[in-house]
């Protein structure tokens, strides 16, 4: 059964996370098998631990893999993916706050755009274990390749796992050593950054219950939730709250119905070496 596994694991009196809609995931289907690209986003998700959700539509619903450290531009970067259950199509657009249960923590929409396949059969290249496609999103472009590792990855214990993936950039003008996670690290959607996201929601609610209480994310948290009650009392501004000027970013919505138009940009450069100085 479609999104069987997404419906089994949430309790939607509770989280504001899409329930999908099966005619929409059927209609997206069938509308694929004529479309030249393909929706894809990628979801900033601070939970337990902070990592990103890469998605690609396929068939109806969004295939999803969770990326610890989020994708990187350097092709000698090899970024654990782990497969998880499918998403419905009106995940591509969700930013909020996931007050309890699974997956609970603050989902920031940090890149979306379009995808097309590399291979002329996707369910046999995910069969495979190599898909390989390229992107137009805001941030995340050109050519890359999800492929399966069964498990062998540092750190693994050797055996088989079907959904551990990994996430490679290929080398084309659109890869570079940016770290692409630090150097645009805000929402697409909002423009904001976590605190801003959860102070729209109520942040006093975590104070005595968050959903990361240790470690780095718990850290990362802590700081969150008190950025956010501050914007929320309107004791700072979202510049002053996260002690960075705020960066421009291009704010952009995608129609559940109509795919997001193609963007042409200007590839990231790496960064010029430190000038000479020459005495006078």
């Amino acid at each position: 059964m479609v999104l069987e596994k997404y419906k089994q694991k949430r309790n939607f009196t509770s989280t504001p996370e899409p329930s999908g809609d099966l005619k929409l995931a059927e209609e997206h289907a069938k509308q694929e098998k004529t479309s030249k690209s393909l929706f894809f986003c990628v979801q900033k998700h601070l939970a337990s631990h902070l990592h990103y959700d890469f998605r690609l539509e396929h068939r109806g619903v969004l295939l999803s893999w969770a990326v610890p450290k989020g994708p990187s531009l350097d092709p000698k970067t090899k970024r654990l993916a782990m497969m998880v259950e499918d998403h419905p199509i009106e995940y591509g657009t969700f930013e909020g706050v996931i007050p309890e249960g699974y997956g609970a923590g603050i989902v920031m929409l940090w890149d979306q755009g379009t995808w097309r396949p590399e291979s002329p059969d996707v369910d046999a290249a995910l069969k495979k274990g190599d898909l390989k496609f390229t992107l137009d999103g805001f941030k995340l472009k050109g050519s890359w390749v999800l492929v399966r590792t069964g498990g062998r990855y540092p750190g693994s214990s050797g055996s088989s796992d079907a959904r551990s993936w990994l996430l490679i950039k290929h080398r084309d003008d659109w890869a570079g050593d940016v770290d692409i996670t630090e150097f645009a690290s805000k929402s697409v959607k909002s423009e904001g950054d976590f605190e801003d996201i959860l102070a729209q929601d109520r942040p006093d609610v975590w104070e005595s219950n968050r959903p990361a209480k240790g470690g780095e994310a718990g850290a990362m948290l802590a700081k969150i939730i008190e950025r956010a009650a501050e914007l929320k009392a309107g004791k700072a501004s979202p510049a002053s709250a996260s002690g960075r000027r705020a960066a421009p970013q291009t704010r952009t919505t995608v129609s559940t119905t109509k795919k997001p138009r193609a963007r042409t940009t200007t590839p990231i450069k790496k960064k010029a070496g430190p000038k000479r100085r020459t005495r006078s």
